[in-house]
């Protein structure tokens, strides 16, 4: 199974989508100052995007390939979980090329352009973030070879994993805790939510913990998990490895996300071979 790549359909863009593309990257860039990690910061100036307009993601590419050899792909449609993993195993990111509406500017249930360049892409820049993606891509090959019965137990812990860390994750840093999550990242409303609010519990990451906690999407998040660092990140997804080889992700607890057929059966009939 191969994702969908396509082509930008750059010339499809209406003003209005260049008009939210600016809107967005305006109202972020303050809370970017504010809150994100220094990575994700120098990663924004190395990637040159523009403030007013919706980026191509071939210049995007033209700065971010040298420095990690990620590229952005366009994808027309939903990518299944072990395309999607093995995509980041080869240094390729799939990407939404569509633009979320402009009554929509702060909830959207699906990523789009904004979420995927301007939340996840910076962070591709940093060589040890890049080789935690990289790595989580080994780790999915590696659920590929479990026995079928345990696939769904074990693709709902991944999938809490990457909710509370690559989207959701808080990092230490010399500057006090910091956003590295890319859902907290091209979240207007929440990314402050989520250093200053009360109302948010933060614990350093627990493997185990993370593996048994559900999550919801559809509001502010109360439960977020702190790394060290990058290499700490690394060295988590190596973990899981080792615990999933072990049938430790076998039985984790049932709840959100529920497992859908199409990710499963991505896993199912996945080529090792590639």
């Amino acid at each position: 199974m191969t994702p969908s790549f396509v082509e930008q359909p750059y010339h499809l863009y209406t003003p209005s989508d260049h008009r939210t593309w600016s809107t967005l990257y305006a109202r972020m860039l303050p809370e970017w100052e504010k809150y994100a990690n220094e990575h994700f910061l120098k990663g924004i100036s190395a990637l040159a995007l523009p403030a007013d307009r919706v980026p191509r993601l071939d210049e995007v590419n033209r700065f971010l390939e040298p420095l990690t050899g990620f590229r952005a792909k366009g994808v027309g449609g939903y990518v299944p979980a072990f395309v999607f993993f093995d995509c980041l195993r080869q240094r390729s990111f799939p990407t939404t090329v569509t633009v979320r509406p402009a009554t929509q500017l702060d909830y959207l249930p699906e990523p789009d352009i904004f979420h995927d360049i301007a939340g996840h892409v910076p962070m591709h820049t940093d060589s040890a973030f890049a080789e935690a993606l990289v790595r989580f891509g080994d780790c999915a090959h590696t659920a590929a070879e479990m026995p079928a019965e345990a696939l769904p137990s074990i693709l709902r812990a991944m999938a809490r994993f990457f909710w509370f860390t690559v989207e959701f994750g808080l990092m230490r840093s010399r500057a006090g805790l910091k956003v590295y999550g890319s859902g907290l990242l091209s979240s207007h409303s929440e990314i402050e939510h989520a250093i200053a609010s009360p109302d948010v519990q933060r614990y350093p990451i627990q493997l185990e913990w993370v593996m048994n906690q559900g999550f919801a999407i559809d509001h502010y998040q109360p439960l977020l998990f702190i790394v060290e660092s990058f290499d700490h990140l690394f060295e988590l997804v190596g973990e899981l490895e080792q615990w999933m080889k072990a049938g430790k992700l076998n039985h984790v607890a049932p709840g959100e996300p529920e497992v859908n057929e199409t990710d499963l059966k991505s896993f199912l009939t996945a080529d090792l071979a590639v």
